[in-house]
């Protein structure tokens, strides 16, 4: 049984019905347990849970100071290409769009890591559009050959591979996966992606397991949100993070919660997720899923990742620029615009001063955690 199975199991169950239906005493008496389970957390979404969130967010602090500490890890997302063979509706990467397209040389990656490794980061997020053609296994097992040198970990965000691809390059040397599903609801899904290799939902759907069957020591997994609405897709999200949980034991598993951002073209969200919603979204998550780690990125502004930070999060970005050749000279288009613009150094001031600790190394994060 895959992860697959289980979003079809919940096709039939009627969410949007189960959400209406949930009353306000159920929501306290799920507060008032020491664990959830699915149903729970599906409840927490829900409306009725609103006039809770105060509460919600009391404990969602403290199950993160319990498991986490007051430790954050810091990284930063690096692009060497932006070639893309997709037709994504939300995307500025996207095949359609006339944009200045990027895809790095080798020695313009050696370039760009000893311009990040400069300001003390050590774990890298490496980033490419979906070109088997330019950005191939090949071209990337070469590219993390070079950006290994620099960083204590390397994690990887680009199209969906083989196991044997996922072999490949974690025997060179990535350690972590990050994969959005985008969007866990299968019609939506391929109404937004009408073209190019990301229209198999469940080739990507699966990537994760594939790296876990193969090895990878951390695997990052989330819904791009506004594209469904934020209980459905918070609700699958969780499932799928549960789910890895429980078949692979040894990984760290951790989520993302990325909001759709400003982009070259025009999409309008067709389910916009307000802050309040995202706060609830974020204290149930932490709620059903205590021990796994929660990344929130530069696609929120410095006053709400401030605002947030003890409410579940675990992970945040520093430095960002989501261009290709952003951190060197003449970068491309960026993917999105970010709304938090601090740089490692500012990062780290921020979090010293709110009394968290800045994590640069890998050892140090799960040693203090």
């Amino acid at each position: 049984m895959t992860f697959y199975n289980v979003i079809e199991e919940y096709r039939s169950f009627g969410i949007q019905t189960f959400v209406n239906s949930v009353t306000p005493a159920a929501v306290e008496a799920i507060l008032s347990k020491e664990s959830i389970d699915e149903l729970d957390f599906l409840s927490l979404l829900s409306p009725a849970a609103v006039p809770h969130l105060e509460l919600m967010a009391e404990r969602a602090g403290t199950l993160t100071r319990q498991h986490f500490g007051n430790v954050v890890q810091l990284f930063t997302p690096m692009y060497i290409s932006n070639y893309c063979e997709n037709v994504c509706a939300y995307c500025s990467f996207a095949k359609h769009h006339t944009i200045s397209r990027r895809h790095l040389s080798f020695d313009e990656i050696r370039e760009e890591c000893e311009r990040i490794s400069a300001a003390g980061i050590r774990h890298i997020l490496v980033l490419t559009g979906e070109s088997h053609s330019l950005a191939s296994v090949d071209y990337l097992n070469e590219s993390i050959r070079i950006i290994k040198d620099y960083f204590s970990s390397v994690s990887i965000e680009v199209y969906p591979l083989t196991e044997s691809g996922y072999h490949r390059l974690i025997t060179t040397g990535v350690d972590g996966l990050t994969i959005f599903q985008e969007c866990y609801d299968t019609a939506i899904y391929h109404r937004l992606h009408c073209g190019g290799p990301k229209e198999d939902f469940r080739f990507r759907l699966e990537a994760p397991d594939r790296a876990a069957l193969q090895g990878i020591r951390s695997v990052t997994v989330g819904a791009l949100m506004g594209l469904n609405t934020m209980y459905k897709e918070a609700f699958l999200t969780g499932l799928h993070a549960a789910y890895l949980q429980k078949h692979y034991p040894s990984i760290e598993v951790s989520i993302s919660l990325p909001r759709i951002r400003p982009l070259a073209g025009y999409f309008l969200p067709p389910h916009p997720v307000s802050d309040a919603e995202f706060v609830q979204c974020l204290t149930a998550m932490r709620l059903f899923l205590t021990s796994v780690g929660i990344t929130i990125s530069s696609r929120e502004s410095c006053e709400m990742r401030n605002a947030i930070l003890p409410l579940g999060v675990t992970r945040m970005s520093a430095g960002v620029s989501t261009a290709v050749g952003g951190h060197t000279a003449a970068p491309s288009t960026a993917q999105f615009e970010i709304a938090d613009s601090r740089t490692v150094s500012d990062m780290k001031r921020d979090l010293l001063a709110m009394g968290y600790q800045p994590v640069m190394h890998d050892w140090n994060f799960r040693f203090i955690a």
